[in-house]
């Protein structure tokens, strides 16, 4: 019903005002009794051998809510109707910043993907913490994906990560250090060796003086060459994070179907969706044999299927992330995904 009903008339409506309008109506249905029964048999799977063991955190099942779907945490308990195993909620901000200018998100249904420079648009992280602070999800995890700033300089960036790390600490249960987005000016430039280095184990002291510290991942561009991502490997054993997710959006418009000059129209911003699928498993892959499946990798980016799913657990992602899949082939697909694994089990 979502791809032949629903989906062409909420893509006749601007993506982010679909985005807000689809939320408000799922979350109304969620007041509609026997609505809880209805998500369960439509969407969730429960069956233990779905489950995840990764970074000392156990996983319903391996199949997550990537980061910007729920950037303020509006939506993470109706999400987790889906049948999701974790949610990661974010990109937040130590202060609440409006984003960039809009229109700032926009589909290229030709190639199933979407091109955004949202620039990390949020409430700041107070506001996702007064929502954590009565969090009940069950068994499904919760992420905090954190960034800084975007008038914070790079060289003060170290305080706007470890301020968020320090609110969100209490309320979720592993945190993504996002230094990849390209929507923020000269952020990527984190990523760097030296830089990166010093924001990771700063975090990491931090976090060895709590009493139970928490998994730190970092998610990574697939825009890196070779090179960087041998030193991502050296900083992750360095530093001793519990894994990288792979990978943010990309910046190239090789191969896409839109045209170009249409692309160019639209301007600056990150593709996500199918463009990413394959630079993302390959990215994964290296990643995976390159430190000998030492560390736990996330794989998203270009999930539409089922099929794309398991390409990148094969690949050596121990955990999936679905974001704009999820839109342009509905809330089934977390579904479909895990038939496919139990399929296999």
């Amino acid at each position: 019903m979502y791809r032949s009903l629903l989906k062409p008339l909420f893509f006749l409506i601007a993506p982010e005002r679909a985005h807000f309008l689809v939320m408000f109506l799922f979350r109304l249905a969620g007041y509609i009794p026997g609505a809880k029964v209805l998500f369960r048999a439509l969407y969730q799977t429960e069956d233990v051998r779905l489950e995840r063991k990764a970074f000392g955190l156990t996983f319903p099942n391996p199949v997550g809510l990537a980061a910007g779907f729920d950037k303020d945490g509006r939506y993470y308990r109706h999400m987790a109707r889906l049948g999701f195993g974790f949610l990661e909620l974010g990109t937040v901000t130590p202060r609440p910043q409006p984003g960039n200018p809009r229109p700032r998100l926009f589909r290229l249904p030709a190639d199933e993907a979407l091109l955004n420079r949202m620039g990390f648009n949020n409430e700041g992280v107070e506001a996702l913490v007064r929502r954590l602070r009565t969090r009940n999800t069950g068994k499904v995890i919760i992420g905090g994906n954190i960034g800084k700033n975007k008038t914070t300089p790079n060289e003060e960036a170290v305080g706007d990560y470890t301020f968020c790390f320090e609110q969100l600490y209490p309320h979720v249960d592993y945190f993504v250090v996002n230094v990849s987005s390209p929507n923020t000016p000269n952020l990527r430039d984190l990523q760097e060796k030296e830089p990166l280095t010093k924001l990771l184990a700063q975090l990491q002291e931090l976090n060895r003086q709590k009493p139970t510290p928490k998994p730190i991942l970092l998610k990574i561009a697939p825009d890196l060459t070779e090179g960087q991502l041998d030193d991502i490997i050296e900083i992750v054993e360095q530093t001793q994070i519990a894994g990288v997710i792979a990978t943010n959006t990309t910046v190239s418009r090789e191969g896409l179907r839109t045209s170009a000059s249409q692309v160019e129209k639209l301007g600056a911003g990150g593709i996500s969706g199918k463009p990413v699928g394959q630079r993302s498993t390959e990215v994964i892959r290296y990643l995976s044999k390159a430190s000998q499946g030492k560390w736990t990798i996330i794989g998203v980016g270009g999930i539409h299927s089922a099929e794309d799913a398991l390409e990148k657990l094969a690949a050596g992602a121990t955990l999936v992330q679905v974001y704009t899949g999820l839109i342009y082939e509905g809330p089934r697909l977390i579904r479909h995904i895990h038939r496919a694994l139990l399929n296999q089990s």
